[in-house]
């Protein structure tokens, strides 16, 4: 995977975690202080979920090498599916939650990361885990600076297109995962 390519994974996964800042600082009136404990707390979620998901799929490659890119391929398809079907619903993802408590916090970083955790499997199954850290440390970095510009955003009572947001995600992921899938076939190189 490319830089360009992790960098397009990385801000397809972080924009749950933008919509949840830019609502939670608007709704809740946070500091710039509690702004940035959220922030690192979405960035290490957002990290640990795809690690947590590519060891899994590092795993499991020994077992369904043959199918690997095919299993990858489904599950960026189906979070990205997800993505766009809920941006096309327009469903609320729990952004109107108290967040006053770090609980609170660390609940909607596992909430905004479990897409995540599915595309870390897709990682494992087709990347070694060196070029998978890379991209992992990419996703927490992309989620730290797109969760306090939402913290920044939402102090400022400026609104995220979250749906438009949502689909342009879900069709990067759905691209993403195409592009394994053709590559493994062997039709582009």
């Amino acid at each position: 995977m490319t830089f360009v390519e992790s960098i397009l994974l990385a801000l397809a996964l972080c924009i749950d975690s933008l919509v949840v800042s830019t609502t939670s600082a608007f709704k809740s009136k946070m500091s710039y202080r509690r702004g940035l404990l959220m922030a690192i707390i979405f960035a290490t979620c957002q990290t640990l979920c795809p690690l947590l998901g590519a060891v899994v799929g590092n795993v499991a490659r020994a077992f369904i090498e043959a199918v690997d890119h095919w299993v990858a391929f489904g599950l960026l398809a189906a979070v990205g599916g997800k993505m766009i079907y809920d941006a096309l619903r327009n469903s609320d993802n729990g952004s109107s939650l108290d967040v006053k408590r770090v609980g609170i916090m660390f609940l909607l970083g596992i909430a905004t990361s479990i897409d995540s955790l599915a595309v870390g499997i897709g990682l494992g199954l087709d990347m070694e885990m060196a070029s998978v850290i890379k991209v992992v440390l990419t996703i927490g970095v992309c989620t730290f600076a797109a969760s306090m510009l939402g913290v920044l955003l939402g102090k400022r009572n400026i609104p995220v297109p979250e749906r438009t947001a949502s689909f342009i995600a879900g069709v990067v992921l759905i691209g993403l995962g195409l592009q394994i899938l053709l590559e493994h076939l062997g039709v582009i190189a």
